[in-house]
């Protein structure tokens, strides 16, 4: 509510509304709103020439820029307070700096200082300006001044002049917290005015919007229906002004505003109920405000309370560096060696023994998708009797084939297992760091060293399985043996089928395509000329076959016991060990960097720190008035 009954503007703050404006005001000092709470806030807005200047000059009892077209254009702060002092005080605040003036001079410090924001022409900005007027007599209220709206650009404003000046509108007028002051001339039809048309935008029922109807004394006739019959919705009421006349003085104008409501035929028929309204909707909103601020308040000690303490002594960094390697080790256990997902319950990736398990089933797939065991049947095999045989009985098969043959098979997979340490060893760093990093969050300068000890480590792990793999491929290469039983059982029920096979290879003619167990359909036209050999090749090609499945379960069961084996080495011991050896080797650096707190810290502790006391501060001015005043729906 910015009027009463009869009486000038200013007069409405009483002793239940000084309190509430009062504390919104000394929030807003407090800059509460850097911490993402907003504040009840006055915006005025109206289309162009509606009035909106007398409005505001007859809150601050002080000349404002006038002029034909846009005379507001950039949002306009305007903090007033009431000065005990006979003394005004009257500053601007714009780009960092404040510049002085005084009650004769501000309409034109305002035009400079608009002038500088947003250029010598009719540009508009939405680089705010701040006028802090502190006068005795005005009310304690902030309020946004906003540019007048206008659909048609002047000469020198912008084709998208409305577009701009919407934008800017829009942005101070869409939080719950802003309370909509909509200017509006008696002279015309409100339903067609843009300013009521952006604000039912963002509030359609009218709950926080009030209208202020002026030049009524210019246009009296039906004014009373219009408000009366409320067409657009304003839920906070109309309150009706007459505007300021020339040079008319301030405490002039308020008698002639007086004296025209008591005396006129129409207008001393409007109701002028609307003491408070402005009051109410801060009470509204000061619930809402505690509990942001309690909720900022708590969250902001709870990061506090998380932040590393500072270590003064080396002991205390020992302490620190042994609790984190203590519950890193835990958790790395937890995942990479008991499989309990519990710490990272949603990060499926952390999930270690699964993961493990899902590229070991991937080594083995491609281990065995590698070799073509049914291209140019036999002929390979064929080849190599042909180039190893020798002055000897013709029913001995060679071993040098046997070796020549599965030599070429090792080749062609001895990437796989070397690839896959080399994957195996780099998802294991991630996890690794990820874990130290998590256990060492708050001392930003030991998780460095940490992190780098722990890739070291692991490069140093991963050279020694790859050494190892390198080894053991080496050694399904050069020589042949196995004990395992598989072995003569899986040849002698591929040679079962020996003589059939041969025999269905002799007949091209009614058969081309021959089924073999273990191969499916192969083609075998092709080996017809090869009838006194085939024998030979036959049985070399199952021997191979037979063994080669028994090279590639051994090569993934190695793997599987060298990568447990590797991980239980690196958790229960290696990496303990190479950090503390590291430690050791750069004892001094280390301590000293622990005991020096990093910028980053320092800055994050300060920056809560003062948080903490801007909202305790600002509860404090909440409590102050929770026992003056009621607030609240009521």
């Amino acid at each position: 509510a910015i009027f009463h009954d009869h009486v000038p503007i200013v007069s409405y703050y009483n002793d239940r509304i000084t309190p509430l404006l009062d504390a919104v005001d000394r929030l807003r000092q407090l800059q509460v709103m850097t911490e993402g709470i907003q504040l009840p806030t006055i915006v005025v807005v109206g289309d162009q020439s509606s009035g909106k200047s007398s409005v505001l000059e007859s809150l601050a009892c002080i000349n404002l820029p006038r002029g034909d077209g846009i005379c507001t254009r950039v949002p306009l702060i305007m903090r007033l307070k009431h000065h005990p002092s006979l003394v005004p005080e009257i500053f601007l605040q714009f780009n960092d700096k404040t510049v002085p003036t005084d009650e004769a001079h501000v309409a034109d410090a305002i035009n400079l200082a608009t002038h500088e924001i947003a250029g010598n022409g009719k540009d508009i900005s939405n680089t705010e300006l701040t006028l802090v007027v502190k006068k005795n007599g005005v009310p304690d209220l902030t309020l946004v001044d906003l540019p007048g709206i206008t659909r048609v650009p002047v000469h020198g404003q912008p084709e998208n002049i409305y577009e701009q000046i919407a934008k800017i509108i829009m942005k101070y007028i869409s939080p719950d917290e802003s309370v909509i002051l909509n200017v509006l001339s008696a002279s015309v039809d409100f339903s067609t005015c843009e300013s009521i048309m952006m604000s039912q935008k963002v509030d359609k029922k009218g709950e926080r919007t009030i209208a202020v109807v002026t030049k009524v004394d210019k246009s009296p006739e039906g004014l009373l229906e219009k408000v009366t019959r409320n067409d657009v919705n304003v839920g906070l009421g109309y309150v009706c002004v007459r505007n300021r006349i020339g040079n008319e003085s301030y405490e002039d104008a308020r008698k002639e505003e007086a004296a025209l409501f008591a005396a006129h035929q129409l207008l001393s028929k409007i109701d002028k109920s609307t003491v408070g309204i402005q009051a109410n909707i801060i009470a509204k909103c000061l619930p809402d405000i505690v509990r942001k601020i309690d909720e900022k308040l708590k969250t902001s000690i709870s990061e506090w309370n998380r932040m590393p303490r500072r270590l003064l002594s080396v002991a205390e960094v020992m302490a620190v560096f042994t609790g984190i390697i203590g519950s890193s080790k835990e958790s790395l256990r937890k995942i990479l060696l008991r499989g309990e997902i519990d710490e990272y319950l949603y990060e499926k990736e952390m999930h270690c023994t699964a993961r493990l398990v899902e590229m070991l089933n991937q080594f083995s797939t491609e281990l065995h998708n590698c070799s073509d065991h049914t291209k140019k049947f036999m002929m390979y095999e064929i080849e190599v009797l042909e180039e190893t045989k020798g002055i000897e009985l013709p029913n001995i098969l060679p071993h040098t084939a046997f070796l020549t043959i599965l030599q070429q098979k090792v080749e062609e997979i001895s990437e796989l297992p070397i690839g896959f340490v080399e994957k195996v060893w780099t998802y294991i760093e991630g996890v690794v760091i990820s874990v130290l990093d998590r256990h060492s969050e708050n001392y930003h300068q030991l998780q460095l060293f940490i992190r780098r000890v722990a890739h070291k480590l692991v490069a140093k792990m991963k050279d020694r399985s790859i050494d190892w793999v390198t080894e053991i491929v080496q050694m399904e290469k050069e020589t042949d043996y196995t004990c395992n039983p598989e072995y003569m059982k899986e040849w002698n029920k591929l040679m079962a089928q020996q003589h059939t096979v041969i025999e269905d290879i002799m007949q091209r003619g009614r058969y081309y395509l021959v089924k073999i167990e273990g191969f499916g359909d192969v083609k075998v036209g092709h080996l017809m000329e090869y009838k006194l050999i085939l024998p030979k090749a036959f049985d070399l090609k199952m021997r191979v076959t037979a063994y080669w499945k028994v090279v590639l379960m051994r090569l993934v069961d190695n793997m599987a016991l060298h990568l447990q084996l590797s991980i239980r080495n690196l958790v229960n011991k290696e990496m303990e060990k190479e950090i503390f050896n590291e430690l050791v080797s750069t004892a001094g650096d280390v301590i000293e960097r622990m005991l020096e707190e990093p910028p980053s810290v320092a800055n994050k502790r300060e920056k809560l720190n003062t948080s903490i006391k801007l909202l305790r501060e600002s509860k404090e001015v909440l409590a102050n008035i929770r026992d003056k005043i009621e607030w609240g729906d009521h």
